[in-house]
């Protein structure tokens, strides 16, 4: 602890410079923007900023897009709780309490709740990652290619199996990525791969252009086609006030349990923030004495799971930092930010690169409280951003989109591409194909890959070394149980096997 302490304090006096503050409070001001505009997430906004940032050294852009990460859990609670139009998918489970207290006159209440309570959870879960991180790193020092190529069956059959509306569904959305992940040369046998005679496959397609087609351009699309189905009530936003006593009663109790609930899911495989907003909504119904408030205002409805949001932003860190395993849409995108860098997320990235590790996390610290210090006094001025009309910020982004994918290597092939997969990624949107398994699956089907044929080529070809070795064995079994579980637990009541 007295080192990881010491490297805390180094970290800090990195980010206390003015240029590093001065990206934070970038960072934080564009995700809190970010977060408030319906349907653009923190995962499509750092994907559009992966090629605006290639100027900037390493440490800077992971600082501005730290700050758009937990701006973005920020913000997305405004939309929420003000027009019933979640900023991001986290935002869900606040605007069904929320948007009933702004609808009764409470939305001030409503805010400050949400912004106390993240900023709460953002610092505990912090401590969390500081602390947590560092262990986990020292053990996965022992993990060889047998266990990363387990470990990513781990992170692929828990993202499909829990995300998306069918086990069907999550694991189409995986293949595909899996497939778009092989185009190119094969690196072990010089086979090419999916590349349709097109020379400038050969290379493979390159991941930001992927990344952004699903999100960007997915997105745009998406919200074209819903264009006036779905336009929410603005809620007038009266002079601010702090929450009254008997808020405050009721609302740090669901902080904290929030923050226990947000933080370990976070670091599990299980696709990010919906599922700990989730349980935290159910936590507090059931401890509440007051559970017919639920769904008609209740604050707690608001102040657990907005606390489990940005607890779990800081808890799916912890993997991606650690073992290089995204276990969000976001983390995938700021996994390919590390390696258009030249960098590796895993436990190398702390003793190679502790400058950019440990600058990073003391910059979460800064931002956490630049965000509550921002968020309290302009939340009328952010519920002023949704005046601004959906086509002119839809068109921007896809202008932006479209520059990105051409300055990466100068070619109209990678814009067709882009817009080729940016069709797609609509298409899954409009059949409820979750995206994150596929963006996984592209990511690391690489790494799986490669891990698989070195683990074998070390064995000799023995395919049982993956049982053989005591930590791949037990990822393994935990992976099967991933798959496994909810398909017994979907059994018909009463069925008799045969």
């Amino acid at each position: 602890m007295p080192e990881t302490l010491r490297l805390l304090a180094e970290g800090f006096a990195g980010a206390m410079t003015w240029p590093h503050l001065a990206w934070a409070f970038a960072g934080v001001t564009l995700g809190t923007a970010v977060g408030v505009l319906p349907g653009i997430g923190p995962a499509l906004t750092v994907a559009l900023l992966l090629p605006v940032t290639f100027s900037l050294d390493p440490v800077s852009a992971f600082i501005m897009f730290g700050g758009i990460y937990y701006g973005a859990m920020y913000g997305g609670s405004t939309t929420s709780i003000l027009i019933n139009s979640p900023g991001e998918t986290a935002s869900i489970i606040t605007a069904i309490d929320g948007h009933m207290m702004a609808r009764k006159g409470r939305a001030s209440a409503a805010l400050t709740t949400a912004a106390v309570g993240s900023f709460v959870a953002g610092t505990l879960a912090t401590l969390g990652l500081t602390f947590f991180a560092p262990l986990l790193a020292s053990v996965a020092l022992s993990f060889g290619p047998a266990e990363y190529f387990s470990l990513t069956l781990v992170a692929f059959t828990t993202v499909a199996v829990l995300l998306g509306a069918s086990l069907a569904r999550g694991l189409f959305s995986l293949f595909l990525g899996l497939g778009l992940g092989l185009v190119g040369i094969d690196q072990l046998t010089g086979t090419a791969r999916f590349s349709f005679g097109i020379p400038q496959l050969l290379d493979g397609i390159d991941v930001m252009i992927l990344v952004i087609g699903l999100f960007a351009v997915g997105e745009t699309l998406h919200q074209a086609w819903r264009h006036g189905q779905d336009e929410g009530d603005m809620v007038a936003l009266r002079e601010f006030s702090w929450m009254s006593r008997d808020d405050w009663r009721r609302s740090w109790r669901p902080w904290l349990r929030g923050t226990a609930i947000g933080f370990p899911l976070g670091v599990l495989p299980c696709g990010g923030s919906v599922i700990p907003t989730v349980v935290s909504y159910m936590v507090e119904r059931r401890l509440s004495k007051r559970p017919e408030e639920f769904g008609q205002g209740a604050i707690e409805g608001v102040a657990g799971p907005e606390a489990a949001n940005n607890a779990s932003a800081a808890g799916v860190l912890v993997p991606l930092l650690t073992l290089g395993l995204p276990s969000s849409a976001t983390a995938a995108v700021l996994l390919t930010a590390f390696q258009q860098y030249g960098l590796q997320p895993g436990p190398l990235l702390f003793s190679t690169r502790p400058d950019l590790v440990w600058t990073l996390i003391a910059s979460l610290y800064i931002g956490n409280a630049m965000l509550l210090v921002l968020n309290l006094p302009l939340a009328p001025l952010w519920a002023r951003v949704m005046l601004v009309p959906r086509s002119l910020l839809f068109g921007s982004i896809l202008v932006l989109a479209s520059v990105g994918a051409y300055s990466l290597n100068r070619s109209l092939l990678d814009v067709a591409i882009l817009y080729t997969v940016g069709a797609i990624g609509w298409g899954m949107r409009r059949l409820d194909i979750p995206l994150v398994p596929a963006v996984l699956g592209l990511i690391l089907g690489p790494l799986a890959e490669q891990q698989f044929r070195r683990a074998v080529a070390i064995s000799e070809g023995d395919y049982a070394v993956f049982l053989a070795r005591p930590i791949s064995a037990a990822l393994l079994i935990a992976a099967a149980a991933v798959f496994v579980l909810p398909l017994w637990l979907r059994r018909p009541r009463g069925a008799v096997a045969p």
